[in-house]
């Protein structure tokens, strides 16, 4: 509604006086304010806020009068009056100095284009110069307590219990009445006023006053503390004609204000409450609606120790009341009594030390035009002592402080104060006095906002943020994202020119799609486009100053809708301009009205006008085309007159035309009806009232002729919907998914927080029940103070105020302004819908707030909605002193169940609870065991391990590691390591009985800090090699570790019998993966939880880790790791490469099983690529979760080798000969990629003069191969196979790789006596069936069987010589060096193969020349099996095996 900004400005007095003024009275209009100190007048102007006269009592006449205590305004601003002390009243005459008489004018530099002004026309901001002449005093011979203007005559109230009515003109024709409050009835309603009980006015006056023009009466705090209300029941006011009624129960009044619109009596008391009081209009007599006081929930250490009210003063809009007290403070509330902001706690209160400050002690307020000031005169007290200070500070009396000093506070109010016609829009609209604030713009400009303009208050010094113009062509729909994406606002500095001529600013308004705004300030109007950044002013200065705006303005689609009065032809006119058009007459459509216009809305293609003479009328807009430029046509469609419901026409604060409607058209068949302008509704003075169309009378078809339907239908006579309303939101949208949202009405009510009224629909078009209404008014709160609606978002949008606090900006006496925080306004928004859930279930409409629930379960933030509604009641009833008949949670339980996010909700909610309220709350929903159960079998994971520290507080430590057993292995089975992780530890703290500090949750997902690899955590390891030491066939390997410490370690977590329990499961899970042959996963098993691979291998090398069928094998790995069936060609033509083998062509075969999305999307890819130098392998990876592992692409994964990448694409997607020849040269450098038949390849790339069919051999080999990730996971697996001693696997993996340097070496360790014999007969047979296969169904591998034909040939050999098998030794050392011979043996032959050659150790893995565009694995791929070589050389090889 209003909030401050800024800090307070202080205005110095420039005339050096002794005296401080105590006493601030504004003129009608709010341009002028009369100060008063003792003997000292003076006049202040408003903008500019300087001094324009003062008038200095002599000595001599202020001791006959005494010292000035109050003044008052006559209503057009020609008198003044002064009560002084000792019961005068001096009456002074304010005398304009002429036209051209001006005490400032704006002075602009030469050249300025402001200078060339329409002649006779002067800038509305220069301050007039004024002089005051004091006429004949009039003597009241008794102490004055209270003044009052009326029209034509001014109400003086004395400490004797006179009235006295005198005429502004002196003793003019009537000349003085003096009506004794003894002869003044009162009772405590007008019905008993003859006969009831009446007050004893002996000796008793009237303290204070005020008139109220709706009441017609005044509102008055008698000096006994009594609150009363005087009626005069004729026009005059004499003895005989007044009557009183009084307020029972009130003895301490202190002051009192009216509120002229909403027909409200605030009086402040001794106790530091307001009491808000309305007249009953049936019987007259004075009835409590509500009170401003401030809580002590909100201010604990203050609320009571406030002292009695000083002052209320009422905006000029009558929407919020300021009140202080005589301790100091200031306190904002809606006319309704929401509070908004008080300066007696937070940061307004205390400093940042903490340290409390003294109160700021007011002795007068007032508002400025338009509410955007609030000028308050400090106390005398507060000003001297904090002079004195400054005396002692600069040893020298300053001018400063001689000077008086007042505050002007600055606000800025929401658009919806003073023009409610933009409450059927969905943006928040403030106004200051020079910019406008709006939440609006598309994303594309918040994007740009965030980056250009970071801090999230709004400064009133800086100017607009830097925006981008945004996208034209974007949609204007207002999304969540730009609503709420962030807590700028939009900026808008009003036109410098248009504010010169015209402020204040009076109305202001945004169109739908929020990128258009209008305001209009004292005459003529302007407005500003989001899409150009440029304002439009009338181009014709005249024109301008010849209309003013008085009922506001509205958008339609690109017109604005002005109501106004045209100053040369002297009537009101509906004007429409259109947005695009330049601002000028010539281009406006104007329909002339009859009557004064106070309120306009448009509804569709409708406008609604409300009229001074209580008629509204409803016009019907049309745009028309045919001329160049386009208008609009007006037409008017029907008048309604309401004089007789509306007593005074100042009374009606907003007027809107609304789609709802209450009698039984509502089903869920005719939602055609949205469309209707079904409803007028009226807020008057607080009252929500309702006139529907009368469609009792004969009802017209609506297929007859459009003619016939011209007539619209009669309205039914108004119906009061709410009281106490200060907004009312609807939308002509319409939306048939969330029907309930958007044919509801959206009210405000102050204190009473919000009120919807919902329409209730028949389900599944059944009939109504005849019991059930159409409607139903549900209250709900909210914490922020509503500023617009977002009905299918179901939010709500605001504005508060937040401090930031800056210290010591004077040393130890801080001025006055400084005793104030920087105040900022910040962006909130609230979700209601847990409300409105709840108070359909309270009433039982179930069935209701279930359509309500499933029409918004797409929103984002729904299962927030259900948790808030499930820690709401739960808080409410589990805490509840006294047992609750009916509770409610049980309801709210069984209503969550229709939503799949019904376990999750449950859990967050109690884990947001404390652990006292969770009996309660899983009475209602069900035992956490069970609802455990149900997560797993919806395979919900991450929620049952919610559920699971549950039931670790809530059962016994057998349930819940039973429990934990059941999620683990079920991640384990799913690949979900980080839960795994969570797992493991959590087993090892109920084992370990850490029972008081319960694992955090399980759903964080906290990255593996040493990319997985856990197990190498008591190593290190330092590998080096040179690419010439491997030429020469010498390995030099320096290992340092710390082996004894990892085997202790080791040996302890032994004893503990969680960990062989935990380590069972691992086993059990390893085993079943390769039972089932999925290396891959096992591998990511390894990695991922810390697996000690090698060491179970070697243990099960006779037992799981045996192949029983290489051919199966063979196809899974092929499947798992997306490798491609080698293909061969048709047929056999002379090779130009070297050994002469068949040349490669593409044949059907090609990529026999394998597509190219395949390839593309597959699962392989769920590492993110790594930087060369970062300590990671392939396996750091592939914790992510599963989900990812579908949609991550190839190209992502093998970002640094885009160039071999490029060719693996290319082969898939485009024929050979598009195949690129830069591909080549990489591949060689690669050149494990070419097998090890093809020796020349690397030659004939160097020259690049490579054939047509060399190129095509070239493809060929790279369409066999699978993608890059795939090899160097089949690497690493045969690294860890072949430290294992796990033969058979070692000889699978060598054949998919078609490595034949693995296969030599495998059947060279076979001839040694340590291998059992079953392991060479299954190596032996496992070739004989691929080769069998190969020969019928996979020709692809012929070539590469061909190649290892020898060893083949050498195992048959030793198979017969059934070589007699030893014993199996522990330290089997000998297999260690068999390979290491034949790593030497191998080594040798050529730099080409060295990448196969080294294979069987994983010491070479990486390709040596870093240009070979794969990113080299670093070191820790082999630590785990090097320490194993290392132990099993100490003869410690058995605590491994054992």
């Amino acid at each position: 509604m209003y909030f401050l900004t800024g800090w307070p400005r202080r205005l110095l007095c420039p005339l050096r006086s002794e005296e401080e003024p105590f006493y601030i009275q504004p003129s009608s209009q709010r341009f002028y304010f009369v100060l008063l100190s003792e003997t000292q007048l003076s006049i202040w102007f408003s903008r500019p806020s300087v001094l324009i006269v003062s008038y200095i009592e002599s000595a001599k006449a202020a001791a006959q009068f005494g010292f000035y205590q109050k003044a008052e305004w006559k209503p057009d601003d020609s008198m003044i009056a002064v009560a002084t002390a000792k019961g005068y009243i001096l009456l002074f005459d304010v005398l304009g100095g002429g036209d051209d008489k001006y005490l400032y004018e704006p002075v602009y530099p030469r050249g300025s284009p402001r200078v060339k002004v329409t002649p006779g026309y002067k800038e509305e901001q220069c301050a007039p110069a004024l002089s005051l002449e004091m006429k004949k005093p009039v003597d009241l011979e008794a102490p004055i307590t209270s003044l009052q203007s009326l029209q034509e005559d001014l109400l003086v109230c004395t400490a004797d219990g006179y009235l006295h009515v005198l005429h502004w003109d002196g003793l003019g024709s009537n000349g003085r009445k003096a009506i004794c409050l003894t002869t003044i009835p009162f009772s405590l309603d007008l019905q008993s006023a003859r006969g009831g009980p009446s007050l004893d006015l002996e000796r008793v006056y009237i303290r204070c006053m005020e008139y109220c023009v709706t009441l017609d009466g005044f509102a008055v705090v008698l000096s006994d503390g009594r609150l009363g209300f005087i009626t005069p029941l004729t026009n005059t006011i004499t003895a005989d004609q007044l009557q009183g009624v009084w307020a029972a129960d009130v003895t301490d009044g202190t002051c009192v204000a009216v509120n002229n619109k909403y027909r409200l009596m605030a009086f402040g008391c001794a106790s530091g409450s307001v009491l808000v009081y309305m007249i009953d209009t049936t019987t007259g007599s004075m009835q409590l609606s509500h009170k401003l006081e401030l809580t002590p929930k909100h201010y604990p250490d203050i609320y009571n120790k406030t002292g009695p009210v000083k002052l209320i003063c009422w905006s000029p809009d009558y929407s919020v009341a300021m009140v202080t007290w005589e301790c100091g403070g200031l306190s904002l509330w809606s006319v309704f009594g929401a509070h908004l902001i008080c300066t007696l706690g937070e940061d307004f209160a205390y400093r940042s030390d903490g340290t409390k400050k003294d109160p700021l002690k007011i002795s007068s307020m007032s508002w400025g035009a338009e509410g955007y000031h609030l000028w308050v005169l400090p106390y005398k007290q507060e000003r001297r002592r904090q002079e004195e200070q400054q005396d002692v500070e600069m040893e020298a009396p300053s001018h400063s402080s001689l000077q008086a000093g007042i505050l002007q506070f600055h606000f800025i109010k929401s658009a919806l104060t003073v023009n409610p016609c933009t409450s059927n829009q969905e943006q928040v609209l403030l106004h200051g006095e020079d910019r406008l604030y709006l939440t609006c713009g598309d994303p594309t400009q918040i994007h740009n906002t965030s980056d250009t303009h970071p801090h999230t208050h709004l400064h009133p010094p800086d100017g607009s943020p830097l925006h981008h113009p945004p996208n034209p062509d974007s949609s204007l729909s207002q999304g969540l994202s730009t609503l709420l994406g962030h807590k700028h606002w939009h900026v808008v500095q009003i036109h410098s020119t248009y504010l010169e001529s015209n402020w204040p600013i009076r109305f202001a308004a945004i169109d739908t799609a929020g990128q258009c705004m209008a305001v209009a300030g004292r005459r003529g109007f302007a407005h500003y486009s989001l899409f150009t950044r440029k304002w439009k002013l009338f181009g014709n200065i005249t024109q301008e100053q010849n209309m003013t705006v008085t009922g506001g303005l509205a958008w339609w689609n690109d017109f604005v809708v002005v109501a106004c009065y045209n100053f040369i032809d002297q009537q009101e006119q509906l004007r429409l301009y259109q947005r695009s058009s330049n601002l000028d007459n010539a281009f406006a459509s104007v329909t002339k009205l009859h009557s004064d216009t106070l309120l306009l809305n448009v509804f569709r293609d409708m406008v609604i006008l409300f009229r001074a003479d209580c008629s509204i009328c409803l016009y019907s807009i049309e745009r028309r085309n045919d001329s160049p430029n386009p208008s609009a046509s007006v037409e008017l469609l029907q008048e309604v007159s309401m004089s007789r419901y509306i007593p005074h026409p100042a009374l009606v604060v907003s007027v809107t035309l609304t789609s709802v409607r209450t009698e039984t058209g509502i089903t869920l068949k005719a939602p055609q009806q949205a469309c209707m302008a079904e409803s007028i509704m009226l807020n008057l003075a607080g009252q929500l009232i309702m006139l529907q169309r009368d469609r009792s009378g004969p009802q017209v078809r609506e297929k007859e002729t459009p003619a016939v339907n011209k007539k619209l239908l009669p309205f039914c006579p108004p119906v009061v919907l709410a009281q106490c309303v200060e907004n009312v939101w609807t939308t002509c949208r319409s939306n048939k998914k969330k029907r309930h949202l958007l044919e509801a009405l959206w009210l405000s009510c102050g204190e009473a927080g919000m009120k919807v009224w919902l329409p209730l629909f028949p389900r599944d078009h059944r009939k109504p029940h005849s019991f059930l209404s159409r409607r139903i008014m549900l209250p709900f709160h909210i914490n922020i103070y509503p500023l617009a609606v977002l009905f299918e978002d179901a939010l709500v949008l605001g504005a508060t105020n937040e401090t930031v606090l800056y210290d010591g900006l004077q040393g130890s006496s801080e001025p006055l302004e400084a005793l104030f925080p920087y105040c900022t306004v910040e962006r909130t928004s609230q979700i209601y819908l847990h409300h409105i859930l709840r108070q359909l279930l309270v009433r039982n409409l179930g069935e209701q707030a279930l359509m309500l629930a499933q029409s918004c379960a797409s929103l984002p933030y729904f299962p927030h909605v259900m948790e808030l509604m499930v820690h709401v009641v739960l808080e409410e009833e589990a805490t509840s002193r006294e047992p609750i008949p009916d509770p409610l949670l049980p309801t709210v339980a069984k209503f969550i169940t229709e939503f799949p996010l019904f376990l999750q909700t449950i859990v967050h909610c109690a884990r947001k609870t404390e652990y006292a309220l969770w009996n309660y709350l899983f009475a209602a929903v069900g035992n956490p065991k069970d609802l455990f159960e149900e997560c797993l079998m919806a395979q919900d994971l991450d929620t049952a391990a919610s559920y699971l520290i549950i039931l670790q507080n809530m059962e016994v430590p057998a349930v819940s590691r039973q429990h934990a057993t059941l999620l683990f292995n079920t991640a384990l089975e799913q690949g979900k390591w980080d839960l795994c992780r969570h797992m493991i530890r959590f087993l090892k703290a109920i084992g370990s009985g850490e029972m008081e500090t319960p694992p955090p949750t399980p759903t964080t997902q906290e990255p593996s800090s040493t990319g997985g690899f856990e197990f190498f955590r008591n190593r290190s390891i330092s590998l080096s090699q040179s690419a010439d030491s491997i030429t020469t066939g010498k390995f030099n390997l320096q290992k340092t570790f710390s082996m004894p410490t990892g085997a202790s370690a080791k040996g302890r977590d032994m004893e503990c019998a969680e960990n062989m329990y935990i380590d069972m499961m691992l086993w059990r899970h390893a085993r079943h993966l390769l039972e089932q042959v999925r290396l891959r996963d096992l591998g990511c098993f390894s990695a991922q939880l810390g697996f000690e691979l090698i060491g179970w291998l070697c243990r099960e090398r006779n037992r799981v880790a045996r192949v029983e069928d290489f051919v199966s094998a063979l196809k899974k790995l092929h499947k798992d790791f997306l490798w491609p069936f080698p293909v061969i060609p048709v047929g056999s033509i002379s090779s130009p490469l070297k050994n002469g083998r068949c040349r490669s062509v593409l044949n059907t075969r090609l990529l026999k099983s394998q597509s190219a999305d395949s390839l593309l999307n597959s699962d392989m890819d769920t590492v993110p690529p790594q930087a060369p130098p970062s300590n990671h392998t392939w396996i750091d990876g592939l914790g992510q979760r599963a989900k990812d592992m579908d949609t991550a692409s190839s190209a992502h994964s093998n970002q640094h080798s885009p160039q071999t990448h490029d060719a693996f694409l290319s082969l898939l997607t485009n024929k050979v000969e598009e195949y690129s020849i830069g591909s080549a040269t990489d591949l060689t450098e690669t050149s494990s990629v070419v097998d090890g038949d093809w020796t020349m390849v690397d030659e004939n790339s160097s020259t690049l003069s490579l054939s047509q069919a060399e190129l095509e051999h070239i493809s060929m080999e790279l369409a066999n191969k699978g993608p890059h990730k795939s090899q160097v996971q089949l690497r690493y697996l045969l690294h860890v196979f072949m430290e294992a001693g796990c033969l058979e696997w070692c000889v699978v993996i060598g054949l998919i790789l078609r490595d034949a340097n693995v296969i030599k070496q495998v059947i060279s360790f076979l001839g040694s006596p340590e291998v059992p014999p079953e392991t060479v007969q299954s190596v032996r047979n496992g070739l004989l069936a691929v080769d069998t296969w190969a020969s019928t169904d996979c020709l692809g591998y012929k070539p590469f069987l061909n190649l290892i034909q020898p060893q083949l040939q050498q195992l048959m050999d030793s198979a017969s010589e059934q070589v007699q098998p030893e014993a199996f030794q522990p330290a089997s050392q000998s297999s260690k060096l068999g390979g290491s011979e034949g790593l030497v043996g191998a080594a040798v032959p050529r730099a080409d193969d060295s990448r196969g050659v080294s294979a069987p150790l994983g010491l070479a893995l990486p390709p040596l020349e870093p240009a070979g565009g794969f990113p080299r694995p670093p070191s820790e791929d082999c630590p785990p099996e090097q320490t194993e070589e290392q132990g099993d050389e100490e003869g410690a090889y058995d605590c491994t095996l054992s």
